[in-house]
């Protein structure tokens, strides 16, 4: 059962209209930004301004928490680390790959993602490769490849959240916050919190497409190259469970923990 962020009232009754309107107009824009390292879109005029604000007032039309702060470094790199995990797990998912873009700057929400398993599967087979092996040996780089990065955000993470702690500590205990600061405080909280859950949530996804594509090669074209693809998809499970298990700040309450992320 998913759970959705705590709603926030819309100060402004022209912000769904607003919403929609750069929902709709701008996602030619996105799916013609071209591609940086490790697949993000370039710095852009749609990714550094058009984006972030459209994402911000399609958060907020959805009832959404959204802050306008800005993002502090590691907010920042948590938010660019993110992006390998909550795209699509191959290149060929070309459709898929423009929705989770949208989904990342939060122009759509993230229930529009996939949530097919077989997906990877038959982007994987729709490639020409000399050999069943070659398959196994593809599958087996995107799982460690998964893996290797989730340290890095995971550490990224850490440091966040030891941050929020202090802000909400701050606002708790300083007359000298302005009351207009306090939500948008709490905001930005929910959403570096929610953007774990989120990873994680796709994290499990990756997991699960990749189990599938394995088992579907094994029935099709039995190799001993599944071995090693079976222990780097165990590995990365290792590899994740701390990540899904650390402590944060609590941020929706009562110890819940949503499935998926819209913040």
């Amino acid at each position: 059962m998913t759970r959705g962020l705590p709603e926030k009232p819309l100060r402004d009754g022209r912000r769904p209209r607003i919403a929609l309107a750069l929902s709709s107009g701008l996602v030619l824009a996105a799916c013609t930004a071209t591609q940086g390292d490790l697949g993000r879109p370039r710095p852009t005029v749609w990714s550094q301004l058009i984006a972030p604000e459209s994402g911000f007032l399609s958060a907020a039309a959805r009832g959404e928490q959204a802050s306008y702060f800005r993002l502090t470094d590691d907010e920042e790199q948590l938010r660019d680390r993110a992006w390998r995990f909550v795209m699509p797990g191959h290149e060929r998912s070309v459709f898929q790959g423009e929705v989770s873009n949208l989904a990342h700057t939060r122009i759509l929400p993230v229930s529009a993602q996939s949530t097919d398993v077989s997906d990877y599967f038959r982007a994987l087979t729709s490639m020409s490769f000399a050999s069943q092996a070659s398959r196994y040996n593809r599958l087996a780089e995107d799982v460690n490849a998964d893996r290797l990065l989730i340290g890095p955000f995971r550490a990224n993470a850490m440091r966040v959240v030891s941050m929020d702690r202090v802000r909400m500590r701050t606002v708790e205990a300083s007359p000298d916050v302005a009351a207009g600061k306090q939500e948008p405080a709490l905001a930005r909280v929910i959403e570096n919190e929610g953007l774990v859950f989120w990873v994680c949530e796709r994290l499990d996804f990756r997991i699960r497409s990749y189990r599938y594509a394995l088992t579907n090669l094994v029935v099709e074209m039995p190799s001993r190259e599944a071995v090693r693809a079976e222990r780097a998809i165990m590995a990365l499970e290792a590899e994740a469970l701390p990540l899904c298990q650390m402590p944060l700040n609590d941020a929706f309450g009562e110890g819940k923990r949503p499935v998926v992320y819209k913040g």
